[in-house]
């Protein structure tokens, strides 16, 4: 076997294997499931008549920023997970048998893809019931904004891969990448338009790659003007990517050589 045929062998194994957890530890599914659901109905119900969304009914301008929270905190399964396997001592295992040694980031970065999709499902469902829908929107600018969806949760990945090769322990690990991305997501246009926010506020919410994301993702589908947003949101992802895919790499070198 090439040894290209055997990473890719390896990765979906381990790909496989991260999966299989899930089943057995349903618990993980809350983040995908009930955690986002919960934050759709707070927002549209409790606080949407409160909020000025401008021209928009405040359940379309949510949803695309709630669909892209729920993706960019997809990862903290990762991040659990390898914390988990470097403290229980598998690094060391995985280094002594006959695998790619890119096989494990790969494959953990790769199941968070799978379940990143179910996560859109329950979202999309989740909206369509609230009242949200496409507006002015063809099926390729619905799909072009699934698209990114993937690829901002795909980069997220690696960066919860770097914090969970870092963390001491599942705990820390969890608890450092909420810490690190909840006042990046609410310091930005996801739940409200950065033109209402203070000044300095404003301008941070208008510089914040979340703001971004969520922008092109209102103007692929509920027709949002849409300025450089779309092409700028995968110039972020791919600079997350060339950032944190090679640290989480360096990473993962030096504590399999521990």
């Amino acid at each position: 076997m090439s040894s290209l045929a055997m990473s890719v062998s390896d990765t979906l194994v381990l790909a496989k294997r991260a999966l299989i957890r899930i089943p057995r530890q349903p618990d993980l599914l809350v983040a995908y499931t009930v955690q986002p659901v919960m934050f759709v109905l707070l927002f549209v119900y409790v606080f949407g008549g409160a909020i000025n969304s401008g021209p928009f009914d405040y359940v379309d301008f949510l949803m695309p920023g709630i669909i892209l929270q729920s993706i960019a905190f997809g990862g903290f399964v990762t991040a659990i997970g390898l914390s988990e396997d470097v403290k229980k001592g598998l690094i060391d295992r995985f280094r002594s048998l006959p695998m790619s040694r890119a096989a494990v980031l790969a494959g953990r970065t790769f199941s968070d893809i799978l379940l990143n999709c179910l996560s859109l499902v329950v979202l999309f469902a989740v909206g369509f019931a609230a009242g949200f829908g496409f507006i002015d929107s063809d099926a390729g600018q619905v799909a072009l904004g699934i698209v990114l969806l993937l690829v901002v949760g795909y980069a997220f990945s690696w960066i919860f891969a770097l914090v969970g090769l870092f963390s001491s322990s599942p705990e820390t690990a969890n608890s450092i990448g909420f810490t690190l991305l909840f006042p990046l997501t609410f310091a930005s246009s996801v739940f409200v338009p950065a033109s209402t926010m203070p000044d300095g506020l404003r301008q941070f919410a208008e510089a914040n790659p979340f703001t971004t994301w969520a922008d092109a993702l209102r103007s692929l589908w509920i027709g949002t003007p849409p300025h450089t947003d779309v092409w700028m949101s995968f110039i972020w992802c791919f600079v997350l990517l060339a950032i944190f895919a090679p640290l989480a790499v360096e990473r993962y070198r030096r504590v399999a050589a521990k």
